[in-house]
């Protein structure tokens, strides 16, 4: 595994065979898995999914993960974010999902909601201190109604940063995604209030057809 190496060239198209059983937004799925160069990539690397390159390209772009950090990966599963903070030198690595988390050696996995009652002191003491970096690639099942997903997706978005207002050491960064539809205009009022710098990002990796888009935050402000 990597740290982040270049991604192979484009293959000519992958055809599905024996595909008819499939229904037609499967086949539309798993026909663009197939010849998604990402997919191809993070396989070949080690990667637990494609995302992994999101954070490796903003990583590239903003230093997000300094030698020696503490990490909070919120909704972490599959653990793809939690691989790239170590690989890039991270020393604490703390993921959080619903979800279980297959292990990645080197970093710590809880089951479980991370709003929970106690949750954050837990989570602290298994950082070993407040975090340098709290980084959230969760997203709601989408429904298909645009602007539902993006209400869905704020609301995971705002809980993220108020809980990583709560968790970041001093000058601390935020990473975290979002959907584009209008609603981002609070949370943004928000973090320009608390962190000294506030950019906006859509990594390579992110297909050109979604609305996903990140907010990179870094000195952190307490209030």
């Amino acid at each position: 595994m990597t740290s982040g190496s270049p991604l192979p060239p484009r293959r000519d198209a992958v055809r599905l065979k024996n595909a008819r059983k499939l229904s037609p937004s499967s086949q539309r799925w798993l026909q663009r898995q197939l010849n998604d160069p990402y997919v191809t990539a993070a396989k070949a690397q080690g990667w637990r999914s494609r995302a992994a390159f999101k954070l490796i390209e903003l990583d590239d772009k903003y230093h997000l993960i300094t030698k020696g950090a503490r990490v909070l990966d919120l909704g972490a599963a599959p653990g793809g974010w939690s691989q790239v903070a170590l690989a890039r030198g991270a020393v604490s690595v703390v993921g959080v999902d619903l979800l279980p988390i297959d292990p990645v050696a080197g970093a710590e996995f809880i089951q479980g909601d991370f709003l929970e009652e106690g949750m954050e002191q837990r989570l602290e003491a298994l950082l070993g201190g407040k975090a340098d970096l709290v980084m959230s690639d969760m997203a709601p099942n989408t429904s298909g109604h645009v602007a539902t997903d993006h209400l869905r997706i704020m609301a995971l978005a705002e809980t993220a940063l108020a809980f990583a207002c709560d968790i970041l050491a001093p000058e601390g960064a935020f990473v975290c995604k979002l959907f584009q539809g209008g609603a981002e205009k609070s949370m943004l009022d928000t973090l320009k209030l608390r962190f000294r710098t506030v950019r906006h990002a859509k990594p390579p990796a992110s297909r050109k057809d979604s609305k996903e888009m990140y907010v990179v935050a870094t000195g952190f402000r307490p209030g």
